[in-house]
C-alpha cells in the first residue's frame, strides 16, 4: 500500500510531526509562525538541554563562524586537543582507565564507531576468532536508525523491511542481569546498553542491575559500553546516568546536548586500549571534530563543570515528579517513571498522540512514544515557575483527553 503524502510537500514521510511550525525560540519557550508562545517539554530529545539559543553557546557559535568552520581531519585545528582535553576531564574521572576521545557528528555515528571499535579490540586484545564477535544488547533498546544499529532493534517501526540484518548481536531482557550473564560467552566483546532506556518511555532498571552488569562484564573480561546519548551530560541530574549507580563504564557514546543544539556533535569516550585499536584509514569522518562543532562543544563543557546545571535538574526533577505524582492520583496517568528531569508518562486513557495534541492546544509541546506514553524532557535550565506553569497546564490538558 502507498504511503499518503501532504499535498504540495517534497518532504519525504518519514516523520509525522505535530500541527505547528516553529520559527523562534530561546530558553524554554518557542513561537510559532502564528505568533503562539509554547513551553518545550522535550527540548530536542536532550539536544536542547541548556534551552534555546542559550547565549553563552550562540556567542561561541557566532565568534567561530567568523574564523574556521571546517578543516575535514586530513588537517588539524587549535580547538581540537583542547575539545579532547576539555570533554576527558569532563568525563574522564567517571570511566574505567585512562581516557580517549573519538569525536563525530551523529548519536548513531557513536555507537557505531563504539560498535567498530569493540569488535576490533575483541579480535586484536581478547583473541576472539576473525568474524565472530558478539554484543550483547537489551530488548527494548533505541541507539539509532542506521542499519547495523536496527539489525538489533526490536521495534517494528525501525526494523521492518530493512533486512538483510547485521549478525553479531545478541538481546536479552532489560533489567534482567542474569539473562545478560548467560548471554556472554567467549565470542563476547562488549555489552551495549543505555543506562535508561529513553526511548522505550524513560525505563529505569532496578538498582542492582548495572552493578551486577558491570561486574559480568569484569568477570569475563568484555567491555560496558554505555550509550548516554539521551541520559547524558546533566539530563538525570548526573554527569552521566552510570553515576547514579557508582558504576563506571568502559565507553561511553554521547550526542545531543554535547551540540547545545546549535549543530550535531557526538563523541565515543573510553580506555585509550580499546579506542586505540582504531588506527589512521580504520575509522573517520569529514566533518567529526570540526572547528565550529568544537567551538560549541567546549561551551557547553564549560556549562556542565561546575554541576549547577546537574543539581537543577536533580531539584526541578523533583518538582516535575511532585506534579506528576498527582496525575496518577487521580487516575489521569497509570503510571510515571523518572529520573531526574526526565519523564515518561503513561495516559490512562487514548493515545499517547492525542494526549501530545492535547498538550499542544495548551500550549506545551511533548513526544509519544509506544502507544500510550508520553515522554518529557525540559531544558535543564527551566525555571521553578514555569515548570509549575507546564505542570499546570499538562494537567489541564491531560485531564481533558
Amino acid at each position: 500500500m502507498t504511503t499518503p503524502t501532504i499535498a504540495g510537500t517534497r518532504l519525504a514521510q518519514n516523520y509525522s510531526p505535530l500541527p505547528v511550525t516553529l520559527v523562534s525560540g530561546e530558553g524554554s519557550w518557542v513561537t510559532d509562525d502564528e505568533g503562539r508562545r509554547y513551553l518545550d517539554l522535550l527540548a530536542g530529545y536532550s539536544a536542547l538541554n541548556f534551552g534555546h539559543r542559550h547565549p553563552a553557546l550562540v556567542a561561541a557559535a557566532h565568534a567561530q563562524l567568523d574564523r574556521l568552520t571546517l578543516t575535514s581531519r586530513a588537517f588539524d585545528h587549535a580547538l581540537l586537543e583542547p575539545f579532547a582535553r576539555a570533554l576527558a576531564g569532563l568525563v574522564g574521572p567517571l570511566l574505567v582507565g585512562d581516557p580517549l576521545v573519538l569525536p563525530m557528528n551523529t548519536g548513531a555515528e557513536a555507537v557505531e564507531t563504539a560498535i567498530k571499535a569493540a569488535r576490533k579490540w575483541g579480535y586484536e586484545k581478547r583473541g576472539v576468532p576473525a568474524d565472530r564477535a558478539t554484543i550483547v544488547v537489551a530488548h527494548g533498546n533505541f541507539h539509532g536508525r542506521t542499519t547495523t544499529i536496527v539489525s538489533f532493534s526490536d521495534d517494528p517501526d525501525a526494523r521492518d523491511g530493512f533486512g538483510p540484518f547485521t549478525p553479531g548481536f545478541r538481546a536479552v531482557p532489560f533489567g534482567d542481569a542474569a539473562a545478560l550473564r548467560a548471554a556472554i560467552d567467549e565470542t563476547a566483546v562488549a555489552v551495549l546498553l543505555e543506562p535508561i532506556q529513553g526511548e522505550h518511555g524513560v525505563v529505569v532498571p532496578p538498582d542492582d542491575y548495572l552493578p551486577a552488569v558491570r561486574a559480568a562484564c569484569d568477570e569475563a573480561g568484555v567491555l560496558l559500553v554505555a550509550d548516554e546519548i539521551q541520559s547524558g551530560l546533566g539530563r538525570t541530574g548526573h554527569t552521566l546516568a552510570c553515576e547514579a549507580w557508582g558504576v563506571r563504564p568502559d565507553l561511553v557514546t554521547l550526542g545531543k546536548a554535547l551540540g547545545g543544539g546549535i549543530l550535531p556533535v557526538s563523541a565515543v569516550v573510553g580506555r585509550s586500549d580499546v579506542l586505540g585499536v582504531l588506527t589512521p584509514g580504520t575509522h573517520g569522518s569529514t566533518f567529526g571534530g570540526n572547528p565550529l562543532a568544537c567551538a560549541v562543544a567546549l561551551a557547553v563543557i564549560d556549562l556542565l563543570t561546575p554541576g549547577d546545571l546537574q543539581a537543577a535538574a536533580r531539584v526541578r526533577g523533583e518538582q516535575l515528579g511532585a506534579g506528576l505524582a498527582g496525575l496518577v492520583e487521580n487516575g489521569v496517568l497509570s503510571g510515571v517513571r523518572r529520573a531526574g528531569l526526565w519523564a515518561g508518562l503513561d495516559v490512562r486513557h487514548g493515545s499517547g498522540r492525542a494526549a501530545c495534541e492535547a498538550l499542544l492546544a495548551h500550549g506545551v509541546l511533548a513526544k509519544d512514544t509506544h502507544g500510550r506514553t508520553l515522554r518529557l524532557a525540559p531544558p535543564l535550565t527551566i525555571t521553578s515557575d514555569e515548570l509549575a506553569e507546564a505542570l499546570a497546564r499538562t494537567t489541564a490538558a491531560l485531564t481533558r483527553v
